[in-house]
């Protein structure tokens, strides 16, 4: 793309927004990164060291004011703000991003989608897990028909964190939307609604396991898709040895996959795409997955399968695009409201231990 790049206000500046959004924009070709928003005056000096050129406003009202001065907004401060504040950029007659999850509810996430396609806006939810490298790599295993009719899908994003970190993730408030059931959930959930399509039953356990917790620390959710696909998703901060990330049972081959994509940790390290030598979003050959059949991976069986790089540019590239009329909407809130009504029927079947049809 060509031209003036257009100018982008990243409201929060916590782990999501300095970690994942504001290296992401400053690295996209057509975006650049206008003005950050945070009260809290270490973030602000942060802020100003990483991106010199940048403007710090300690509110995002500063941002309504001055809307004719920027083309996208991006909401990547805690849970309980994204509605409230999603709604005030699209009124303010700006595009917007807003990190998972969306919204609270289904219901809420669908109308911003309806209030954004009112006001003639992009309303974008960064997913980024759709460009980790593993997923990747089972998409194409499952286009190119190398597991034959995929049985069941097994995903796991586990942790071992025995501790409380605090803060409003582990909140038990209900208005923080805190808890892995909406945290690691959405993207576990998001991911098997990419692959698999749509879900008519759901079925979950959420428990809080570590001292102190006041929410879901170690989930499991059951879908049956209308595909016939099972999946089985698990998110936990309580796993004191991880399983496979991906494990995918097909009629002709299985994919076992370890580890988590290396982007995050390159992010936190505070490495950038594009700014060195090595290929971003690539891992070394002793991770790669392996595909096969009547064996375990564990004892040989199967082969390795080279590991797609991670791609998490390609999900603001997209959405320059998207507000150049140069291609679709990355991620719709539409697609998110239809992952809210999995997790919102998995925090029921949790609590009232049924399965819940959809």
């Amino acid at each position: 793309m060509t031209g003036t790049p257009l100018r982008v206000g990243l409201v929060g500046y916590g782990l999501a927004g300095s970690v994942f959004h504001a290296p992401l924009i400053a690295a996209t070709q057509g975006l650049a990164l206008d003005t950050v928003v945070t009260s809290n005056p270490e973030r602000q000096a942060q802020a100003r060291a990483e991106y010199p050129d940048v403007r710090v406003a300690a509110s995002a009202d500063e941002l309504w004011a001055r809307a004719d001065e920027l083309d996208l907004i991006v909401v990547a401060s805690p849970n309980k703000t994204h509605v409230p504040l999603a709604t005030a950029a699209l009124e303010a007659g700006l595009p917007v991003v807003v990190d998972k999850p969306v919204a609270g509810t289904a219901a809420q996430a669908r109308a911003l989608a309806e209030l954004a396609e009112k006001r003639g806006l992009l309303l974008s939810v960064f997913q980024n897990r759709r460009w980790d490298n593993d997923f990747l790599t089972l998409r194409r295993l499952i286009a190119d028909g190398e597991l034959g009719e995929v049985y069941r899908f097994e995903s796991r994003f586990e942790r071992w964190r025995p501790q409380l970190k605090g803060g409003w993730r582990e909140s038990g408030d209900p208005a923080e939307i805190g808890g892995l059931l909406y945290d690691l959930g959405s993207h576990v959930v998001d991911q098997a609604l990419v692959l698999f399509g749509p879900v008519t039953s759901v079925y979950a356990e959420a428990d809080v396991r570590r001292e102190g917790a006041r929410t879901d620390d170690d989930t499991f959710i059951a879908l049956t898709h209308e595909s016939g696909v099972r999946s089985h998703l698990y998110v936990s901060a309580t796993t004191a040895q991880l399983g496979p990330r991906f494990r995918v049972l097909g009629s002709k081959a299985g994919y076992v996959k370890h580890g988590l994509d290396p982007q995050e940790a390159a992010l936190r390290d505070g490495s950038r795409p594009g700014a060195s030598g090595a290929e971003w979003g690539a891992e070394p050959e002793e991770l790669w997955g392996r595909l096969g059949a009547g064996e375990s991976p564990v004892t040989g069986g199967g082969s390795p399968v080279p590991t797609l790089p991670g791609d998490y540019p390609a999900y603001y590239a997209a959405v320059a695009r998207a507000l150049h009329a140069d291609g679709p909407n990355p991620v719709t809130a539409q697609e998110a409201a239809a992952a809210l009504d999995v997790l919102d029927a998995a925090r029921r079947s949790a609590a009232e231990k049924v399965t819940v049809t959809l």
